[in-house]
């Protein structure tokens, strides 16, 4: 590794998850959510090392920043010794942070023959106002349908398990979302 690594952690709102700017792109234009370690295996490098340190429980990588989700009862300090080794290594190595094809895309919710505007505009909305927010506390949010006035969201990374998720959900992204498309009456997490 030829430049030095520095990392620095931030709290998000979800007690059980921090977010660690790496400093460097990882995933260009994207991210990608390991919920367990088998879904780590074959796709990431990286997801799959920092599974590996004692009280991992999920990761998610963003764009510059990878989030972590410990295990309960432990402690961070417990948690960041044992991934600074893993990390280091990992940067030194080369290795790829993702590595062969991107999983299929998880099929649309809802009806999938809405009027195509509609549904551009919703998601155009989800991409440029609320995953921004989102990815500043460590996770993501992707649009996943919309069907008689409910759209569809799945919450990733520090999100997924934020217990704060829901109001983020209801008192955000849903008043929003109406205010600019009149036939949005609700937002549901799937």
């Amino acid at each position: 590794m030829d430049e030095e690594l520095t990392i620095r952690t931030e709290k998000t709102p979800n007690p059980q998850s921090l977010k660690y700017n790496v400093g460097r792109l990882l995933i260009p234009g994207g991210s990608a959510n390991f919920p367990t370690p088998e879904s780590a295996e074959a796709r990431s490098p990286l997801a799959r090392r920092l599974f590996r340190a004692k009280g991992v429980v999920g990761v998610f990588i963003g764009s510059d920043f990878f989030t972590i989700t410990r295990q309960e009862g432990l402690s961070w300090n417990e948690i960041n010794e044992a991934l600074v080794p893993v990390l280091e290594d990992f940067f030194k190595s080369g290795d790829p942070v993702l590595q062969g094809k991107a999983p299929a895309a998880a099929p649309m919710l809802g009806d999938v023959s809405a009027d195509p505007a509609l549904l551009a505009k919703i998601e155009e909305l989800i991409d440029s106002k609320v995953r921004p927010a989102v990815a500043q506390d460590g996770g993501d949010i992707v649009f996943r349908g919309f069907e008689n006035g409910t759209v569809f969201l799945e919450m990733h990374g520090a999100c997924s398990s934020c217990p704060s998720s829901t109001a983020t959900l209801k008192a955000g992204v849903e008043t929003m979302l109406r205010q600019h498309v009149p036939e949005v009456r609700e937002v549901q997490a799937v």
